[in-house]
């Protein structure tokens, strides 16, 4: 069955900044708009509960991994609508809430559970190394991401690093010239080596930058290396 995945944290902290000053309810109404919305472009009926909704509760992993993971976003004032909202989330739409990791690593593992026909609802660029459905809520468009696709995406990342959320890549690498270093590659193992060449062979860099950037498709997962899974 194909599913429509919504990512909670874009909707609530979208409605509760529109709807600073103004009353809670204003902003439970513009959440509802945006669901109603996101299953209308999906072709999907909101009464057909084929969607399901997360948010992102306390802990991640990834700061064991390396404790500046988003350290550039502390201290930033929220909308004082956000806990109502994400309570309304809970109650209204049954929102799965994440432990230990984040609400993308939630909908990436259930999106590989569904399959390749999953749809993701987000903005967030992150979700493009998945292969399934993706529908931007911004650009209200729905594009297809198969499994090689996701990860050219994937080992873009590894190269860029991501500095909305404090990771570090190679200095001077953007998305055009990532691009032009993977080009060539045919296979995983193929993208993994031209990483590890472009890092001057700094294995451990470029295994921390992936387990930081990589959304788990199972329980519990720890990215590993493509030789060590082969």
């Amino acid at each position: 069955m194909t599913k429509v995945l919504i990512d909670g944290d874009i909707l609530t902290y979208r409605a509760a900044f529109s709807c600073e000053g103004q009353p809670l309810g204003d902003a439970c109404d513009k959440i509802d708009v945006m669901v109603e919305d996101i299953m209308a472009a999906t072709s999907f009926d909101l009464f057909s509960e084929n969607y399901e909704m997360f948010i992102t509760g306390k802990g991640n992993f990834r700061y064991d991994i390396q404790e500046t993971y988003k350290q550039n976003r502390s201290g930033k004032p929220k909308p004082e609508h956000l806990p109502g909202l994400r309570d309304y989330l809970v109650e209204a739409y049954n929102a799965k809430v994440s432990v230990d990791q984040e609400a993308d690593d939630d909908i990436a593992t259930r999106a590989t559970a569904l399959g390749p026909n999953a749809i993701i609802a987000s903005i967030d660029k992150d979700f493009l190394q998945v292969p399934c459905w993706h529908y931007n809520l911004n650009r209200d468009t729905l594009v297809s991401v198969d499994l090689f696709e996701g990860l050219q995406f994937f080992y873009t990342q590894i190269l860029m690093g991501d500095k909305a959320d404090n990771i570090f890549g190679i200095k001077g690498v953007g998305p055009v010239k990532a691009g032009k270093l993977l080009a060539h590659a045919t296979s995983e193992q193929d993208l993994f080596g031209i990483c590890l060449d472009a890092y001057d062979y700094n294995e451990e860099k470029v295994i921390e930058n992936a387990r930081l950037l990589w959304l788990r498709r199972e329980e519990g997962q720890v990215w590993q290396p493509p030789s060590v899974r082969s």
